[in-house]
This record gives C-alpha cells, sequence and structure tokens, in this order.
C-alpha cells in the first residue's frame, strides 16, 4: 500500500489496516492514533515523532524501525518484532509488549512507566535512563541488557533472566526479583532497598556500594558476589549462601544473617552491629578489625575464623566455639564520639591460643540482676530454686551485689551458657510472688527449718499485720508492675518504651494504685543509670527529645524521660 493511500483512508475515518506492507515507508511525525496495523510489515519503518497512542501492533514487524520520540503509551505491540528497532526517547507508557521480540533495540531514555514487557526478549537491550516505573517484565529475557541508571522503582522481574546485565546505579526500590538470575550482573552503587530477591541467583554479582537496606534475600545465592562498601542495613540474608563473598566495609547493621553460610567470606572492617548470626556459618571467614557491637552469634560457626582487631563491645554469644579462632586481640568498648573501638584486649601483649574463649566463658556465666529496692535474700534464693528446678541442668550462684545510685545490683553465676535476657525476664516474674508468699509464711517455714532465733526481727516479721485480701492484691500487682517497668527500661528504646510505661501506669490506676512513686523515683533512677553504663542508649535518649511528638513529650514517662536527661546533662564532665 501506498503512503498517501493510507493517510488518505486514515483521514476518512478508516482505522483497519491489519498485514499490510509498508516497509521502509517513510511515516515521521505522522498521526496514527488507534490505528490497526497487526500482522503488518513496518521493517525498516520511519516513525520517528509519529503519533502511534493505543494503536494495535500486535505482531507487527518493527526490525531495524526508526521509533525515536515516537508516542505509543498504551499501544498493543504483543508478540511484535522490534529487533534492533530504534526506541530511544519513545512514549511507551502502559504499551502491552508480552512476548515481543526487543533483542538489540535501543530504548534509552524511553518511558516505560506502567508497561507490560512479560516474558519479551531484551537480550542486550538499551535501556540506560529507561523509566520502568512499576514495569511488569516477569520471566523476561535481560541477558547483557543495558539498565545503567534506569529507574524500574516497584518493577516486576520475577524469575527474569538479567545474567551479566549492566544495573550501575539503576533505581530499583522494592523491584520483585524473586528467583531472578543475576548471574555476574553489575549493580554497582545500585538502589535496591527493600526489593526482594528471594531465592535469586546473585552467584559473582558486583554490588559494591549498591544500597540494599531491608531488601530480602532469603535464600539466595551470593556465592563470591561483590559486596564491598554496600549499604545492608536490616537486609535478610537469612539461609542466604555468600561463600568467599567479598565484604569488605560493608554497613551490616542489625541485618538478618541467621543460617547464613559465609564460609570463607571476607568480612574485613564489615560492620555488624546489632546483626543476628545465629546458626550462621563462618569458617575461615575473615573479620579482621570488623564491628560486632550488640552482634548475636548462637551455635555460630567460627572454626578458623580471624577476629583479630574485632570490636566485641556487649555482643551476644551463646553455644559457639572460640576455641579455633584466630586471634591476636579484640576491642571490648566503643568511643560513640570518635567513632572508634577502645580498651584493647589484651593490653600490651596478644591473645595466647584459647584464651578469647576462655574470657568469654568467664564473662557469660555472670548474669546482672538489677532492683529498684532492697533485694530479700531469703525470697531471691527461693527464686533462683525455681529457675532451676525449671532447667534442671541450670545450677544459679548469687556472686555479689552493689548498691548502685539507689539500686541494687546482684551478680550471678551460672554453670553454663544461658540467655541472659531470658533468664533475667524469669527471676522477674516470679520474685514478687515468692516474696509475698515468704512473707505470709515465713515463720512456719523458719520452724520447718528448725531455725531459731531469739531477737525481735524475726518476732516482728512474724507478726507484720495482715492486709486485707484487697490490699494484698494491689500489693502484688504493684510490685509485679515495677519488675515489669524495670525490665522494660533496661532493655527497650525510648520511642518504645515510653508508650509501654505508659500503659502500664494506665494500669495501675485502673486499679486504684498509686503511681507517684514510679513517677518520682523508678523511671528516672533507671533510665539514668542504664545511660551511664550505655552510650548507645544515652545517644537514643538525645536523639528522642529531638525527634518525639508532642502527646508523647508531655505524657507522665515523657516527663520522667526528660528529667533523667536533664539530671544526665547537669552530671556530665566539665
Amino acid at each position: 500500500m501506498q503512503i498517501h493511500e493510507l493517510l488518505e483512508r486514515y483521514q476518512n475515518g478508516e482505522r483497519e489496516f491489519a498485514h499490510v506492507d509498508l516497509s521502509g515507508a517513510n511515516l515521521s511525525g505522522v498521526n496514527l492514533r488507534d490505528v490497526n496495523l497487526s500482522g503488518a510489515n513496518l521493517t525498516g519503518v520511519n516513525l520517528s515523532w509519529a503519533f502511534l497512542s493505543r494503536a494495535n501492533l500486535t505482531g507487527a514487524c518493527l526490525r531495524q524501525a526508526d521509533l525515536r520520540s515516537a508516542s505509543l503509551n498504551s499501544a498493543k505491540l504483543n508478540q511484535a518484532l522490534l529487533s534492533g528497532a530504534n526506541l530511544s526517547k519513545a512514549d511507551l507508557r502502559m504499551a502491552y509488549l508480552q512476548d515481543a521480540d526487543l533483542n538489540w533495540a535501543v530504548l534509552e531514555d524511553a518511558d516505560l512507566g506502567g508497561a507490560n514487557l512479560q516474558a519479551a526478549k531484551l537480550d542486550q537491550v538499551n535501556l540506560e535512563r529507561a523509566k520502568l516505573g512499576s514495569v511488569q517484565m516477569a520471566s523476561a529475557e535481560l541477558m547483557e541488557a543495558n539498565l545503567r541508571r534506569a529507574n524500574l522503582a516497584g518493577a516486576n522481574l520475577e524469575q527474569a533472566n538479567l545474567r551479566e546485565a549492566h544495573l550501575d546505579e539503576a533505581n530499583l526500590r522494592e523491584v520483585n526479583l524473586v528467583r531472578a538470575n543475576l548471574i555476574e550482573a553489575n549493580l554497582s552503587g545500585a538502589y535496591l532497598r527493600q526489593s526482594d530477591l528471594t531465592e535469586a541467583d546473585l552467584h559473582r554479582v558486583v554490588l559494591s556500594g549498591a544500597d540494599l537496606s531491608e531488601a530480602n534475600l532469603t535464600g539466595a545465592d551470593l556465592s563470591r558476589a561483590n559486596l564491598s562498601g554496600a549499604y545492608l542495613l536490616k537486609t535478610s540474608f537469612r539461609k542466604a549462601h555468600l561463600l568467599r563473598a567479598s565484604l569488605q566495609d560493608a554497613f551490616l547493621l542489625r541485618a538478618d544473617l541467621n543460617e547464613a553460610n559465609l564460609r570463607g567470606a571476607d568480612l574485613r572492617r564489615a560492620d555488624l552491629s546489632g546483626a543476628y548470626l545465629s546458626d550462621a556459618i563462618l569458617i575461615e571467614a575473615d573479620l579482621t578489625d570488623a564491628f560486632l557491637l550488640e552482634s548475636h552469634l548462637i551455635r555460630t560457626n567460627l572454626d578458623g575464623a580471624q577476629l583479630s582487631g574485632c570490636c566485641i563491645y556487649n555482643w551476644h554469644i551463646e553455644e559457639v566455639n572460640l576455641a579455633t579462632v584466630k586471634c591476636s586481640y579484640v576491642y571490648t568498648q566503643f568511643n560513640y564520639t570518635s567513632k572508634k573501638p577502645t580498651n584493647r584486649y589484651p593490653h600490651g601483649r596478644d591473645l595466647e591460643p584459647g584464651e578469647l574463649g576462655k574470657r568469654h566463658r568467664e564473662s557469660s556465666s555472670l548474669v546482672e540482676l538489677y532492683f529498684t529496692e532492697e533485694v530479700n535474700w531469703e525470697a531471691l534464693v527461693f527464686t533462683l530454686t525455681q529457675v532451676e528446678l525449671e532447667s534442671p541442668e541450670l545450677k544459679l550462684t548469687i556472686h555479689s551485689s552493689e548498691p548502685i545510685e539507689n539500686n541494687y545490683l546482684v551478680k550471678v553465676l551460672t554453670n553454663r551458657e544461658i540467655n541472659s535476657k531470658v533468664l533475667v525476664r524469669r527471676v522477674f516474674q516470679l520474685y514478687p510472688d515468692i516474696l509475698h508468699r515468704w512473707k505470709q509464711k515465713r515463720s512456719e517455714l523458719l520452724q520447718l527449718l528448725g531455725i531459731q532465733a531469739g531477737g525481735a526481727a524475726i518476732d516482728a516479721a512474724a507478726e507484720m499485720p495482715q492486709n486485707s485480701t484487697s490490699h494484698n492484691r494491689q500489693e502484688r500487682i504493684y510490685r509485679e508492675v515495677v519488675r515489669q517497668i524495670q525490665h522494660i527500661l533496661l532493655s527497650q528504646a525510648p520511642e518504645q518504651f515510653v508508650e509501654s510505661v505508659q500503659n502500664l501506669l494506665g494500669y495501675l490506676s485502673r486499679e486504684g494504685i498509686p503511681t507517684e512513686e514510679i513517677q518520682k523515683k523508678i523511671i528516672g533512677q533507671v533510665i539514668v543509670q542504664r545511660a551511664r553504663k550505655d552510650p548507645v542508649f544515652r545517644e537514643n535518649l538525645l536523639r528522642w527529645e529531638n525527634s518525639v511528638n508532642e502527646t508523647a513529650r508531655q505524657s507522665v514517662v515523657g516527663r520522667a524521660v526528660r528529667v533523667a536527661i536533664a539530671l544526665l546533662w547537669e552530671s556530665r564532665p566539665t
């Protein structure tokens, strides 16, 4: 068909031109909106700047066609042959390109927002700087594709083949890459925050300097991947394979590495603060100068791992064999002002073989219990006895006690490694009730034990006035809530415990139990005590004060927190 004939019939309202042969025709800038050119031969046609919105080009042959800056939004191009076509700066928003052949096509700076390219062939396609937001590309073929600096935010690339693709500095935020093939792909500097890469194949992938914070890489294969300098905050690598992976200088703060295989991984200078490494494999991994502040290592395999220069401040380690690690020295404290580890251990010499494991066994066997009032030793002994009965293999011994700023610190020695937080929580669950029962039955129990005392102290205790049932119940509730508040203040961040403690105070008020003593004394003392001991918590307090909303600030707990901050500020060194 001649060009003038097609245009004349189109001007007269005709839209059906299926299977026409317009190969090599010059249709630059023409208006063919809503036209039906399905199955047409448009090989080498010039449609640059043409208007083809909502056009039907299903199955059409557009090989080597010139479609630069063409308007193809909402066009139907399913099964179309576009290999080698030039679609740079084309408008393909909401276009349908399922099963289309776009191999070697040029789509540089094109807009494909919301387009459907499911199962499309895009090998060696040029999509540099293209807009691909929310695009559907599940099962698409993108081998060696150029997607540098492309915007793929929210795109669906599930099971897509991106082997050896170039995605440097691409925006892949919240992208679905589940079971995608990214073998040897280049994603250096890419933005993948909150993306889903579950079970993706990332063997030998380059992710240096990339941001994968809060991304999901559960079960992904990152063997020999390059993640040096990558941002991996709260990233999930659960059950992932990171064999021989390079993670030098990577930021893995609070990352989930539970059951991950990091055998032989390079983690030099990596920041694993707060990371979870339960049941992880770190055999022969290099953790030289790594940061393990607040990290959780439970049943972690560290056989042959290099730990020299690590900062292990407040790490949580259980059922871990440190006898086979390679380590000359560690740092046991961290200066949050200078951002540097401090307190080299051992000072002035190197560790002997097995010495780190011995030190850990000694330190991990002590559990600290903080009391806000004077300790009843009899009730505490019975409390520890109850805990031992619940765990027959566990033996507990009171090691020492000392007053600390109107509070009382009791250190308990355990015969084996144990989760200290679980033990502390259980002790304070049992102690108030056992204390109450002990006071009621003390004289009877002493008689059963054959213990006699002559002085007024025991008699006075035996003759303590018996309160009403209602009062006894309120006392039990009060003591239990105080224990809960103490535990919450010592374990949660400010933005969490303000609401939690406020709810507990509200509960006491509804029960008719006064809370003035808790508000005036307990909350502030516990916060000050924790802040002086924990620099991270102290920084969190100041951050909370600067960012908290007015409702929380003016709450009972909020005011108590601010008083505690003021006390800390007044007592700071000059």
